[in-house]
């Protein structure tokens, strides 16, 4: 059933955007494709096994911490360590702990609410139609309001069960613990001191024939 439920829901995200993108293709041109981005070894090989090895180890300090939701720590991580700068990574980390932390006060006042399947799905979709109006416009502001929107996600079904304070409490440690650890991966992948360290040995694991393609590309 619930392979159903999670059928269902991407069937109608894929037939929305498709009848929303013939929509817009009627207003106006479709807008060039950008190229992709060279495979280079750094950018294929390098970047993914750093974020991965960080995501990894934000789970691991979850679950030796014995957090109650440690899928929350490495979520935090991701979202982190993906800037495109060391200053934006540390600007992003920044913006989600603050935007957690309000978002967080946010998310109590509506869990103190007598809520119930409809009315969570309305909330859901004032918060998503927030979300995507702001987020292009700051990040940290629209935090505030995707950190309810995620514990609705994942919480809907055992809403009422627990005490919503230690729900708030739980989340704001498991962000801060991600942020942290994507903060520090941050910094080991943007640094060209790191990247010669540890590059060079991991370049010679990889196969001469991959080697070459990636310099050609």
């Amino acid at each position: 059933m619930r392979v159903g439920l999670i059928f269902l829901g991407a069937l109608s995200a894929c037939l929305i955007a498709f009848f929303y993108s013939l929509f817009m293709l009627r207003r106006r041109a479709p807008l060039p494709v950008a190229p992709l981005p060279p495979a280079t070894f750094d950018f294929v090989v390098f970047d993914s096994v750093v974020i991965g090895v960080f995501v990894g180890l934000a789970l691991a300090l979850a679950q030796l911490l014995q957090l109650e939701k440690p899928y929350w720590v490495p979520v935090s991580c991701l979202a982190v360590i993906q800037g495109a700068s060391l200053r934006a990574v540390w600007s992003r980390q920044l913006h989600r702990t603050l935007g957690t932390a309000v978002g967080l006060l946010l998310a109590w006042a509506l869990l103190l609410l007598p809520l119930n399947g409809w009315s969570i799905a309305l909330l859901m979709m004032a918060l998503t139609f927030i979300i995507e109006s702001i987020i292009v416009r700051h990040y940290a502001l629209a935090a505030v309001f995707i950190t309810p929107l995620t514990i609705l996600l994942a919480e809907a079904a055992v809403l009422g069960q627990g005490s919503a304070a230690a729900l708030i409490g739980a989340r704001f440690v498991d962000t801060v613990l991600g942020c942290l650890v994507g903060l520090a991966g941050g910094v080991c992948l943007h640094s060209p001191r790191f990247r010669a360290v540890v590059g060079a040995p991991m370049r010679r694991l990889v196969p001469l024939r991959f080697s070459r393609k990636g310099r050609q590309a």
